[in-house]
């Protein structure tokens, strides 16, 4: 009588226990919090890709999330702002006394952004059109645009506390055909006087957007990170003038060459660009490669005050791009 008291008694124990369990599940888990989806990079910015469009603008769409284990439950009006004081901090920590290293905020001109967005009840994610216009931007100058998620005095939604969450440092990056990372191996960076005959090699030559047809390098070894960057910045175009069936024409040039004693290579640079779908195991990968074989010389006349270092550079640069043709948005396709 005893025994079958206590195995009565455990079996109602664990019912109970089980509907107790599964009730629980029911309820709300976690906070529902509102939160951007754009996670920082190393240096506290997300980089942000915008197709360079001339004469148009281009909508961007932010993710703005909110958080929980059970539906959204009413209609919340998010409302969104300029973040000027965590840019601050982070060209501070980032960059200390070094002025010409900071990110910009991206003026005004070049975006348009909505004050609000509203997440419809039943719905966890919305995006934030954002509508850039870069025609004439100048990528020397390293433009972010800070955001945050102002908190709501009617408390209709609470703000992610994390500051990753609540914030969006959006990395403004133009691109357009030729722009992005250009493996440097098989080009050279010789000093002038170097008896030794040893070159130069830097690992990633970035391209950066002019217009449709031209891009821009830092010359030599230089790259962002240097402050005097905008005084030796080589613009290359890629024109429709064919040398042979594989070879087109670039015309190349710099806008400091008084200074800087630019002169380009009496050889004729070229490029050739080629794409296929040749990965067996991704059909939809798309590859383009495109290669580079140009040359130029200039001096280096502001790392040493007072004395001008001579440089040649010649070889070739080389990028292959993967696009991921399954996604139709251009900026996602693109596997940066």
């Amino acid at each position: 009588m005893k025994y079958t008291y206590i195995l009565f008694l455990a079996m109602t124990i664990g019912i109970f226990g089980l509907s107790s369990c599964n009730n629980e599940w029911e309820d709300e888990q976690y906070e529902q919090l509102v939160s951007f989806k754009a996670p920082p990079n190393t240096e506290g910015v997300s980089w942000t890709y915008v197709r360079y469009k001339p004469d148009g603008k281009v909508t961007f769409n932010l993710p703005v999330l909110i958080s929980g284990s059970t539906p959204n439950t009413e209609d919340r009006t998010v409302r969104v702002g300029l973040d000027l004081d965590t840019l601050y901090i982070l060209n501070r920590e980032q960059f200390g006394e070094e002025q010409e290293l900071y990110y910009k905020v991206l003026e005004s001109k070049y975006y348009s952004i909505p004050e609000t967005v509203t997440i419809p009840a039943g719905q966890s994610q919305v995006n934030i059109p954002i509508e850039f216009s870069l025609a004439d931007i100048d990528e020397s100058d390293k433009w972010v645009l800070p955001l945050q998620i102002l908190d709501n005095p009617s408390g209709n939604y609470r703000v992610n506390p994390h500051k990753h969450y609540r914030r969006a440092m959006l990395r403004i990056a133009p691109f357009n055909d030729y722009s992005g990372g250009y493996d440097g191996a098989l080009f050279e960076i010789i000093l002038e006087g170097n008896t030794e005959g040893t070159a130069l090699n830097v690992e990633t030559h970035r391209a950066y957007v002019v217009d449709d047809e031209t891009v821009f390098f830092y010359a030599g070894t230089r790259n962002v990170d240097y402050p005097d960057r905008k005084n030796y910045k080589v613009f290359v175009r890629f024109t429709d003038e064919a040398i042979d069936s594989q070879k087109k024409k670039l015309e190349i040039w710099s806008d400091n060459a008084d200074n800087n004693k630019f002169e380009a290579s009496s050889e004729q640079p070229y490029y050739t660009m080629e794409e296929d779908y040749s990965d067996i195991t991704k059909p939809y990968l798309k590859r383009i490669y495109i290669t580079l074989s140009l040359g130029y010389k200039f001096e280096d006349y502001t790392s040493v005050p007072g004395l001008r270092l001579k440089y040649e550079t010649r070889g070739m640069l080389s990028m292959q791009r993967d696009l991921n043709t399954l996604i139709p948005d251009e900026d996602q396709q693109i596997q940066w």
